[in-house]
């Protein structure tokens, strides 16, 4: 049995590594939702024009990682303090935003961000988003993999390696040999 979540944390390049190899985490799909645009590219995407976030659907098996605590890593895996952005990344689209397919994601998504922001990890509010899932456009195939394809590019080497490193050192004990 598995289950989905659909997260938004700036470049879904970023957040696909981070997860990539994470114990109870079965696939990875970079994909658009949010927006108004159907079947969006990347390019209208980054446009910001369509409304759709850059986002990547989780499938994971709720036995080994729990929603809450998938969350809970998705809370620090990104700077969910930062409206329309991640570092240089700017736009709509890069916004922090977690999308829920039921009431039962919902509740979870609002209170696992309630206890992020009791704990002040972050010194600034909380700006991400929760809203419900219309539709998930998978992004195309390019995108998939795109850092353990695409390690050397001077985006991934600058942005995504320091963030998989940062991961991988906190959540050691999360991640497959």
């Amino acid at each position: 049995m598995s289950d989905t979540a659909i997260l938004g944390g700036g470049c879904f390049w970023c957040v696909e590594a981070v997860l990539r190899n994470m114990r109870g985490i079965l696939s990875l799909t970079p994909g658009y939702a949010g927006g108004s645009t159907d079947h969006p590219t990347y390019k209208q995407v980054c446009s910001g024009n369509t409304g759709h976030a850059e986002v990547v659907k989780v499938e994971f098996d709720p036995h080994t990682i729990s929603y809450d605590d998938l969350l809970r890593i998705f809370f620090t895996l990104h700077d969910p303090t930062t409206l329309n952005r991640q570092g240089n990344d700017i736009g709509t689209q890069y916004r922090s935003i977690i999308f829920y397919k039921d009431e039962q994601q919902k509740e979870a998504a609002l209170a696992v961000r309630a206890e992020i922001e009791k704990q002040n990890l972050w010194e600034a509010p909380l700006v991400t988003a929760i809203e419900p899932l219309t539709t998930f456009w998978p992004a195309e195939e390019m995108h998939y993999d795109y850092y353990e394809r695409n390690p050397g590019t001077g985006y991934c080497a600058a942005v995504i390696a320091p963030k998989v490193a940062k991961m991988r050192k906190v959540f050691a004990a999360r991640y497959s040999a």
